[in-house]
Formats: C-alpha cells, structure tokens, sequence
C-alpha cells in the first residue's frame, strides 16, 4: 500500500515522503524479522553478532564485532552476555593483556544458525517483490543517501 494511505498522510514533499516512508518500512522489515528470530529465542542484534562470528572463522576482539554490528549498540556487551548465557558464544580473555576480551562462536552456536539458515533468508520475507533490477535500484539509492 501507497505510504501516504498507510499512514493517512500527506506530505510536504517527495523528500519527506521517502523519510517518511524508509523509517516505517524498516519498522516493518524488523517486526518481520524479530517475529522470525523469537522462534530461536534470539533478537536481530544477537543473530548479527553469531553471523560475525561465524564469519570470522576465529575468536575476535569485542571492539571488532562492535564495528561489524549493522545496528550500533551500546549494549553490545549486554547481548554477548547473553549469548554466552546461552551457551551460543564462548568469551576469551587475552593472556598477555587481561583487559581485552575475545569472543568466538560455539559449536551450539553454529547448530543454531545452521538451522535459522534452512529457514530464514534474509530477503524472503519482503524483499521478493522487486526483481534483481528493481533490487539493485534501491540499494544504490540507499547508498547515495548515505554519501
């Protein structure tokens, strides 16, 4: 649906109307996806941090995953803490310097994402609309608003 009926409203301009009408399609998008990962008892920002890690292959600094993170946290500490809790993270402490923190993913960890991968594809649940063209389109022009 037309955002302006969506919403019941008009707009000042073309310009307001995409602000308008990114921030409500990407409260959207994470309804849609928050619902998704409750099934795995996970949030959005701790399903990023297992795919970081699981992408880095490695234990990395906490700094490191912070960088990485698509939604910037303060409390990235705070959901390390609880994916530890969940036995999906191993933290590590730096022999030489006790105040760097390492994290890696743990194998219950990867079994987890193993099995949100079989489900869950990051554009399927809305992203399906547009062909790659159309795809390609709009992520350009996210990117040139970003510039």
């Amino acid at each position: 649906m037309e955002i302006g009926k969506e919403i019941n409203s008009r707009f000042k301009s073309p310009q307001q109307k995409v602000v308008v009408n990114i921030r409500f399609t990407s409260n959207w998008m994470s309804n849609l996806q928050n619902g998704f990962m409750s099934k795995f008892d996970l949030t959005m920002p701790q399903f990023n941090i297992l795919r970081i890690l699981r992408g880095a292959n490695q234990a990395i600094n906490v700094n490191t995953v912070k960088e990485r993170m698509i939604e910037k946290s303060p409390n990235t500490t705070r959901l390390m803490d609880k994916l530890i809790e969940k036995g999906l993270i191993n933290r590590i402490r730096c022999e030489k310097d006790r105040r760097v923190v390492y994290v890696e993913i743990s194998m219950k960890g990867l079994d987890v994402l193993s099995e949100i991968d079989k489900t869950f594809d990051d554009h399927s649940f809305f992203i399906n609309k547009l062909n790659d063209d159309e795809a390609e389109t709009l992520s350009n022009l996210l990117d040139k608003l970003r510039d």
